[in-house]
């Protein structure tokens, strides 16, 4: 028997060193060391040795199972590392040649201008505040001293859903929102962003365009005046268009405030010298803005005779259009992406 063991010990060496796969090797540690492999069957047979002759031979078997379970541990270890190299080399990259280039996206244009917006106001004491699209008639409308039948409303009730619920026409109702969610009647400083509908398409209006509102309201004694608003338009027109326009306030009509104002800046293109853009004037109108009316005041649980307050607004599409020179506000919804990367390059210029 110990002829026997040493004849699978040279035999099993020799195959083991010979093997050149990983899988031929496993077959050979079944061969030799498996439940039915020729060591085990050896083990198997010393029932029919003398009590003096099997611990010999049960040792030897132990020894030659240790020696061939390293020998195959190494073989094992020596072929993975070939196919590693191998792999290695058939996979190399060349450094020298120039990379693929990897496109990458950018911010649409709008987005951009709504978070330097909210950048903006934040610092300066505003919280950013969200109402529903889907509006009711009343914060839509009648909150805002828009009552039923009021003419103003022509230019505005576009997309109804039911004769109560409708598509929002102006981020106002958001104003109205947050001053009855305001119980306790603290100061309020908030301006909104986000999607309104109104029934227009052409190069300057969208049926769906983007406003910014925004509103403060506090008690009179802290006389929040039309200077305050006006210093604030100040900061916000050039910090988002650009640091050297100036401002010009006309008297205009809105329900919701009183008295109203709409807001000229210097035309970006001429410098207000005048051109084909500003209709020779030197002037683009820019946004609504003025004192908050009385009347919503009092629809919106304050007293006017003790707080007091501005509001202004304006819509986001046309601000992307004038900072960064778009002809048609169609461009910014046609998703062509030629046209949306390159805003990346105007932003860093």
């Amino acid at each position: 028997m110990e002829e026997q063991i040493k004849m699978i010990k040279q035999t099993s060496e020799k195959e083991i060193a010979s093997a050149k796969e990983l899988k031929a090797l496993e077959d050979l540690r079944v061969k030799y060391l498996g439940k039915k492999g020729e060591l085990t069957a050896v083990l198997r047979g010393m029932k029919d040795l003398t009590p003096e002759q099997r611990p010999v031979i049960g040792s030897l078997v132990n020894e030659v199972r240790d020696e061939l379970e390293k020998q195959i541990r190494e073989k094992e270890a020596k072929l993975k590392q070939e196919l590693l190299n191998k792999k290695i080399e058939s996979e190399k990259i060349d450094i020298t040649l120039p990379s693929t280039k990897v496109r990458r996206g950018s911010l649409h244009p709008v987005t951009r201008i709504i978070e330097d917006m909210e950048d903006l106001f934040v610092s300066m004491g505003y919280d950013v505040v969200q109402g529903p699209e889907l509006e009711t008639d009343e914060f839509c409308f009648e909150r805002l001293n828009l009552p039923k039948g009021h003419p103003a409303r022509d230019m505005q009730d576009s997309f109804y859903i039911t004769d109560e619920y409708l598509l929002r026409t102006q981020t106002s109702s958001v104003q109205a929102r947050t001053m009855i969610a305001n119980t306790e009647k603290t100061p309020i400083r908030m301006i909104t962003c986000g999607k309104t509908y109104r029934r227009e398409d052409d190069a300057t209006h969208s049926h769906q365009f983007n406003q910014i509102e925004g509103l403060v309201v506090d008690k009179k004694e802290r006389n929040v005046s039309l200077a305050d608003l006006k210093g604030t338009l100040e900061v916000f027109v050039r910090k988002i268009i650009g640091a050297n326009l100036d401002l010009r306030f006309r008297p205009s009509y809105f329900p919701f405030t009183e008295p109203s104002y709409e807001v000229d800046v210097t035309c970006f293109k001429c410098g207000g010298k005048g051109c084909n853009l500003c209709k020779q004037t030197g002037w683009i109108e820019l946004l609504g803005a003025g004192m908050v009316h009385p009347n919503v005041l009092k629809m919106n649980g304050y007293n006017p005779d003790e707080f007091g307050g501005f509001a202004f607004g304006t819509g986001i599409d046309r601000l992307a259009m004038f900072r960064y020179g778009i002809t048609d506000m169609r461009y910014l919804y046609t998703n062509d992406v030629r046209f949306l990367n390159q805003f990346d390059r105007k932003d860093e210029e």
